[in-house]
């Protein structure tokens, strides 16, 4: 095995155990306003997990390569540890009013600085950057579509109810917040 690989293992790993603490710790609380979430979370584990298990034997059973070069390897895993590394950055930014269930704190105040500025949903953003390097490293078409498309799909359906929930919340302000910023990646979407 060498570096490469074994920093691909370890940081699936960290992926792994990250998102897994994330899902036990960072939940809403007694006096938050619940059940705005529509079951997102649950498709989200749903959703993320199948894709990396299908990108994974798909890659090891097909062979339908992005480039013959290894570049592409080092780019893909580039991309996973800049993914969890900066989701992790952006969930350390929000505080407290990060919740990994679609949820309103009682004291909730609309953040728009640092990643916020240019971004709605910067921890997708690099959740979805860790997906398309786990697709990019596994240099396979297939496991890239699969990697990624179904963590799109289920973090497209949040983005729609946890929209609903600020536009709810705040109103005016949110609209006007999200007609400056873009939802996914800076400047274009």
């Amino acid at each position: 095995m060498n570096i490469l690989q074994i920093t691909f293992a370890v940081s699936m790993a960290a992926w792994f155990l990250s998102e897994f603490l994330y899902k036990n710790i960072l939940k809403s609380g007694e006096n938050d306003r619940k059940g705005k979430d529509r079951s997102t979370l649950n498709f989200l584990w749903i959703a993320i997990p199948f894709s990396i298990t299908t990108a994974v034997m798909v890659s090891e059973y097909t062979r339908i390569p992005i480039t013959g070069r290894n570049w592409i390897l080092y780019l893909g895993e580039a991309f996973i540890l800049t993914g969890i590394l900066v989701r992790y950055i952006i969930i350390r930014s929000l505080g407290r009013y990060f919740t990994v269930d679609v949820t309103i704190r009682r004291d909730h105040s609309l953040k728009k600085e640092g990643f916020y500025r240019y971004l709605r949903h910067p921890s997708y953003s690099f959740s979805l950057l860790t997906s398309l390097g786990l697709g990019l490293y596994l240099n396979n078409w297939l496991s890239l579509v699969l990697a990624f498309l179904p963590p799109f799909i289920a973090f497209s359906y949040r983005i729609a109810i946890e929209e609903r929930t600020l536009i709810e919340q705040f109103g005016e302000e949110y609209l006007e917040y999200g007609k400056k910023t873009k939802k996914l990646i800076p400047f274009v979407y």
